[in-house]
């Protein structure tokens, strides 16, 4: 009989401890250990074994490159987060709130390859409802076979029947294996069974995808030895009350991680959202007083949001200061700048600001359309609709360059905006005749004060 012992895990970094700690030692979180029965067996197999071969050393020199076998998972959203498509024998895990659209993600790549026997494992929904999400979605394939099973010993027994070209979990933190005796969902089986399946992608190449569950921070569910397992991190984030969801690189062992894809959950699934900036941006009938257009860049993308500001008399004597989808720390700075550079008067004021489509915008090159909108709201003038911002904004009022300026310019042309504000110092080397829109260049805030209100 096999030896029963009693451990606990950190909930947050997965750290193994004897007995229980308030702090854990490995991360410094405290009151995360929880106790958990593990029972180890040493005639107890993990995930398939089946070939396999006994690794030796070779010299690097020796070593042939080759190039990743990719496959097309006729999402050009998905793809572009990944890098190109999914890369043989590599584990995507795949992240976000409940009822976000993960599955709905899952199914949908898997009902569109076609030519490729793809197995989708489901521990959360019967059949019968990935039918009837099937039915929503509208798109018909016999290759996509649907498994309702949780012990991963029974499902790599029926992978071995199928040989599936690529495989799906719907979610890790369902599976159990009976190598353990703990709980499904528990740090240890989040592990063990993440593990094997890393396994089989290895040794069979057939691309494994995963969706995991986060905690009420946002973070992933389980040890953090998952992320460093898998070789794609994706988090899947929006807001209930938008219809967008945006799906970021956080880990990409084969493409990069600064890239995003954008989509729109429709009734009939997730629709692909080639050009974000078109949506992003307000359609009025007039002009209004505190917004200001900013030509951002994602990863490799260029994209054009609404920043929008009020600014009006504190009614409750302590100023309030709230942002939604940008950094409050960075609008707290910038306010800061615009009183001790500029002279304007912000310390009594309340000063809200939006970003509109409901994403979260990190460009630092977004600080001058938020000064331009904040400075818009407070003289009350509205600021022209054909104008467009990029540059960020230092400590002494300066305006700074950004990178990647002549794809925010192309992207405000084709949208046809008539002007761009940018830093006098990303005019060096730039060809103002290639474009059909007026470049404008500051440095200083001033400047930028006499470009807006003369």
């Amino acid at each position: 009989m096999a030896k029963t012992k009693t451990t606990y895990f950190c909930q947050n970094c997965g750290y193994q401890s004897a007995k229980w700690l308030g702090k854990c030692p490995s991360c410094g979180e405290w009151n995360t250990f929880v106790e958990e029965v593990i029972s180890k067996s040493d005639d107890k197999k993990h995930g398939i074994k089946k070939g396999e071969k006994k690794s030796h050393p070779v010299a690097i020199g020796k070593i042939t490159s080759e190039k990743e076998e990719r496959t097309d998972t006729r999402n050009a959203e998905l793809n572009r987060v990944l890098g190109g498509g999914l890369v043989s024998g590599s584990v995507v895990l795949i992240g976000g709130e409940p009822g976000i659209g993960k599955s709905t993600l899952l199914l949908q790549t898997a009902l569109n390859i076609k030519g490729k026997r793809v197995l989708y494992v489901s521990g959360e929904e019967s059949k019968q409802q990935i039918k009837m999400r099937a039915d929503r979605i509208g798109i018909e394939n016999n290759a996509c076979y649907i498994l309702n099973e949780t012990f991963t010993t029974d499902i790599f027994k029926e992978i071995e029947t199928l040989e599936p070209e690529i495989l799906i979990v719907d979610s890790i933190q369902t599976l159990y294996t009976d190598t353990l005796d703990s709980s499904p969902g528990s740090i240890s089986q989040i592990r063990e069974t993440a593990a094997e399946l890393m396994r089989f992608a290895k040794s069979t190449h057939v691309p494994v995808l995963l969706i995991g569950h986060i905690t009420k921070d946002g973070n992933l569910a389980g040890p953090k030895v998952l992320e460093h397992m898998v070789d794609t991190v994706l988090h899947f984030e929006g807001d209930q009350h938008y219809g967008f969801r945006i799906l970021r690189s956080v880990k990409n062992r084969f493409g990069s991680t600064s890239e995003l894809g954008i989509f729109e959950m429709h009734v009939g699934g997730l629709r692909e959202v080639n050009n974000p900036s078109e949506i992003l941006l307000s359609q009025r009938e007039e002009a209004a007083s505190g917004v200001a257009i900013a030509a951002m860049i994602e990863g490799q993308r260029p994209m054009l949001v609404e920043t929008q500001a009020l600014v009006t008399n504190a009614a409750y004597g302590t100023p309030q200061r709230s942002a939604t989808g940008f950094d409050l720390r960075r609008m707290n700075m910038l306010l800061a700048i615009l009183e001790k550079r500029s002279g304007f008067k912000l310390g009594t004021k309340d000063v809200f600001l939006n970003i509109a489509g409901g994403i979260r915008v990190d460009d630092p090159a977004i600080d001058l359309a938020i000064v331009a909108a904040i400075l818009s709201s407070l003289e009350d003038i509205a600021l022209s609709t054909n104008t467009c911002f990029a540059a960020e904004v230092g400590l002494s009022g300066e305006i700074r360059s950004v990178a990647h300026v002549e794809n925010r310019i192309l992207e405000a042309e084709k949208l046809g905006f008539e002007k761009v504000v940018i830093s006098k110092f990303n005019l060096k080397g730039l060809d103002k005749s290639r474009y059909h829109i007026e470049i404008v260049g500051v440095a200083k805030i001033e400047e930028v004060l006499s470009e807006l209100f003369g």
